[in-house]
């Protein structure tokens, strides 16, 4: 049998349909959102917590049991890490977790256990495998995570009711993140919405408007 007899014939691909324009609605608000800088979070927001986490795979919120400090749990492929949001103080780390649970896809509730302060309880984790954050708080705060420039993700804090954000950049909404040299995982507030987290595969920021004086 020839070689040419052997091969199977493949169905012939169909031409592509052509993604629509953008209206210039859509346009002007894409071009807004680009223009607008990375900026510090407004008051009373401020940023606590910096942190390089090689191989981030999500994040999740607990509570300090004792001084009711919102905590930050972080999952990466070298262990476990948890953070005080308050202070911004890392303050468990478990770099060798049982690997039955160590990941939260291996939960049906994408959760892993605690550590730390918050041992004996799991934390549901967000990020890779799935999962979500509060996108709100009880007074108003909002927080989206919008892709202008695929596939860079920019995260915007608003009081202003959300996109379209037809206010000036700095007084009713804030790009407060832009995961433009990791893979974006996770950004959200805290239960208590005293807390934000944005997480990117390499790295976690934080900022709180907690006062260290008063749970």
């Amino acid at each position: 049998m020839s070689r040419r007899s052997r091969t199977k014939k493949l169905p012939a691909v169909e031409a592509s349909v052509r993604e629509p324009q953008l209206s210039a609605y859509q346009r002007a608000m894409r071009d807004r959102l680009l223009a607008a800088p990375v900026v510090a979070a407004p008051e009373p927001w401020r940023s606590v917590a910096f942190a390089a986490v090689g191989g981030l795979l999500g994040i999740g919120f607990a509570t300090h049991p004792e001084s009711g400090h919102d905590l930050v749990m972080v999952v990466s492929h070298d262990g476990h890490g948890l953070f005080d949001a308050v202070t911004g103080e890392k303050i468990a780390r478990d770099r060798d977790p049982d690997p039955d649970g160590s990941t939260p896809d291996e939960a049906a509730d994408l959760s892993c256990p605690g550590l730390g302060p918050v041992e004996g309880s799991r934390v549901h984790i967000a990020g890779l495998f799935g999962g979500g954050l509060h996108t709100g708080t009880r007074d108003g705060w909002e927080l989206e995570v919008v892709t202008p420039a695929w596939p860079n993700e920019r995260v915007l804090l608003s009081r202003d009711g959300g996109l379209p954000h037809a206010g000036p950049h700095g007084e009713g909404w804030w790009h407060i993140h832009h995961a433009d040299y990791s893979t974006f995982r996770a950004a959200g507030f805290s239960p208590s919405g005293r807390t934000i987290a944005v997480a990117t595969s390499s790295d976690l920021s934080v900022w709180s408007r907690q006062s260290t004086s008063t749970p």
